[in-house]
Order: structure tokens, then sequence, then C-alpha cells
């Protein structure tokens, strides 16, 4: 096992992904952007919050934290690549009412807090909250089974999406 941590990317196959937030499971398609809706920019699902909180939903290393901390892409040891969206075009907010408790680089375990988020400053700004959870580099995917498409979700207690990994 430490080998394949030293020499390249783990043999697991299939990750499990849990919640990364609590709130409501939604489809992708439930997203009021065409970008997520339409899955162009991965498969997974959206959850609308009731915490502001994002936490790891597996071990794994931050990938890319983007600079107005509104959205971050997280890798697995086995490659998989997610992106967590916090709410649509949060972008404009420049970060006010993002606080990342990681950067790019950083390795995390799962439950561990990786972004906090003020809903009541993303709404008041005129934002939809619901943050898509979406596989960023679907061509190492060999298949994604979603296991929650809707519904109350509690970060790290339910799985939300597996996925097995090509090769």
């Amino acid at each position: 096992m430490m080998l394949s941590k030293l020499f390249g990317k783990s043999k697991q196959k299939t990750i499990e992904i849990t919640a990364p937030l609590s709130g409501k499971a939604v489809p992708l398609s439930a997203v009021l952007d065409e970008a997520f809706a339409g899955k162009h920019m991965g498969d997974g699902l959206a959850i609308e919050p009731v915490e502001g909180k994002v936490t790891a939903p597996f071990d794994g290393t931050v990938a890319h934290l983007i600079h107005t901390n509104h959205a971050i892409i997280i890798e697995h040891a086995s490659g998989l690549q997610l992106l967590i969206h916090i709410g649509i075009n949060t972008v404009a907010m420049n970060g006010d009412g993002f606080t990342a408790h990681v950067g790019s680089g950083d390795s995390f375990k799962a439950g561990d807090t990786l972004i906090s988020f003020d809903i009541t400053k993303i709404t008041a700004a005129g934002y939809p909250t619901i943050t898509p959870i979406v596989v960023a580099n679907e061509d190492d995917v060999k298949q994604l089974e979603h296991i929650v498409t809707s519904g109350d979700v509690t970060a790290g207690n339910e799985i939300i999406l597996k996925a097995e990994m090509n090769g």
C-alpha cells in the first residue's frame, strides 16, 4: 500500500463519495445554469445547502482552490477529481462570504472542513446557493453511479455517488 502512494495513483477502483454538504440533494438538471444542468462541467448532482460548510467527501488533496474561495477541485488518490461549486455566479462576490480552510496542494481527511460560506450573504447578494458537485475528469471514470438523486442529506453521512475508475 505504501509503495502505491509513493509511485503514483492508488489501485483503488471504486470510490465512495459522501455528501460534502448538508441539505437537499437535487439532480443537476435543477441547477439554473446550463453549464451544470447540461452536464458540460461533468456529471454529478447538486445540493441546496442548509449549513454553510463544505466538508471533504473522502481523503485526498486539493487539486485547485479558486482564488475567490467559491469553488474547489479535490482529488482522491485514485485520480478522481471532484468540483464543488458553491452557488451559481457567486464568483461575482469576489470571495466575500467565503472562507477557505485549505489551499491548493493541501492534503485532507474525509470530514475535514474545506470551505465555509455565509448562506445569508450569498442570498442577500441575489445568488442561488445551490451547489453542484461534479466529476471534473469524466474521461478517467469508467462508471458513475448515482446513489442519491434527491432528498435530504447530511454532510459525511450519506454516500451520494460511486465512481469506478478506468485502468
